[in-house]
């Protein structure tokens, strides 16, 4: 696979080896340098809250809102930044990445702000609202099915042959400080907080979160989907462990295993892991929907629905939720958040 060439991302040259397991991958200046390159690029997603939340989960609850953020998502954050540190060469060549949909959206757009382009591998049964977002930004697409077929294998062997660089979804050290952004403009704005509680994929938004809220003493808290809880059991088991691919409505967080860089960050740093289930992540949809007017995919309301069921003793707290995104279309929304029966 094709590496940045500006940093080496080797565990000896990330330290991230048994003998030094304290060691961090990044750091908040990493996250802060980051910061720096996505002013006037990425937007200062706003802050929400609301007091029928409050009242629900006995606590005092502030929502990141990152279903506004540029391309429906936080991934742009990391992807621009690390496409945006390409070299001259790389960036004449082009770059190469899989996405379920999220970060393909956010490759295919900063690769049009930096000036070069991108290949895309994506699943055959991608919604079909990031697919038209993605083709929309530029990219070319690479279809593939995502129960049979190793994704990360054909997007390297498409990046041998046309000499591109990969971008991987969070398993790179600039894709995670430049998740880590979002909890740095979160902690900003809300003031203290004591838990921040986001969605986990393969674990960059939350490896990113916690490099920024554990050295300041704020517990990290990262959700994933019942069918899909590699990054719960691989804490549990002290090492990475593989589940089924998953079949959740949160496509976003459809992996089957954690990256190697974040689970290392996040064994270290991340209090725990809760799932949900599907029908509670709908449930959290329609409450953003309902009380707040906001519209977020699966994925992106999934650290919601554990604050609403409380997977996590939240109680007297102020804590901040992360809404990662906002990529469905409006017919798939309509299907999931519309009641069984409704009289009106």
């Amino acid at each position: 696979m094709t590496t940045h060439s500006r940093r080496t991302h080797s565990l000896a040259t990330v330290k991230l080896d048994t003998m030094q397991p304290s060691a961090p991958a990044i750091t908040v200046e990493d996250v802060q340098e980051a910061a720096a390159r996505l002013d006037g690029v990425a937007r200062r997603t706003p802050v929400l809250t609301s007091e029928a939340l409050d009242r629900a989960v006995g606590a005092s609850v502030v929502l990141k809102c990152e279903n506004l953020q540029r391309a429906g998502a936080f991934k742009l954050r990391g992807a621009y930044n690390a496409i945006s540190q390409l070299s001259a060469d790389e960036t004449r060549r082009g770059v190469a990445a899989y996405s379920s949909g999220n970060h393909a959206q956010a490759v295919a757009l900063s690769a049009t702000l930096v000036g070069t382009t991108a290949v895309i591998v994506m699943p055959e049964d991608t919604p079909r609202a990031k697919l038209d977002a993605t083709r929309d930004y530029g990219a070319e697409i690479v279809a593939y099915d995502r129960y049979s077929e190793d994704r990360a294998e054909i997007c390297a062997d498409l990046a041998a042959d046309r000499g591109l660089t990969v971008i991987p979804p969070y398993d790179h050290l600039d894709v995670i400080a430049g998740q880590g952004t979002v909890s740095l403009e979160l902690l900003e704005q809300a003031g203290g907080l004591d838990t921040v509680i986001v969605p986990v994929g393969g674990g960059g938004l939350l490896a990113g979160t916690a490099v920024v809220g554990s050295p300041a003493g704020v517990r990290i808290i990262g959700v994933e989907p019942e069918a899909g809880d590699d990054t719960k059991r691989s804490l549990a088991a002290g090492e990475r462990v593989s589940v089924p691919v998953p079949r959740t409505i949160a496509d976003g967080q459809a992996v089957a295993m954690p990256g190697e860089l974040t689970f290392e960050i996040n064994r270290r740093l991340v209090a725990e892991v809760v799932t949900v289930a599907d029908a509670e992540i709908v449930a959290a949809m329609r409450f953003l929907f309902e009380r707040l007017k906001l519209v977020a995919e699966p994925s992106g309301a999934s650290a919601l629905a554990a604050v609403l069921t409380g997977r996590a003793d939240l109680a007297g707290e102020r804590v901040g939720v992360v809404i990662s995104g906002g990529n469905v279309g409006a017919a798939r929304f309509a299907e999931l958040i519309a009641p069984e029966a409704d009289s009106d």
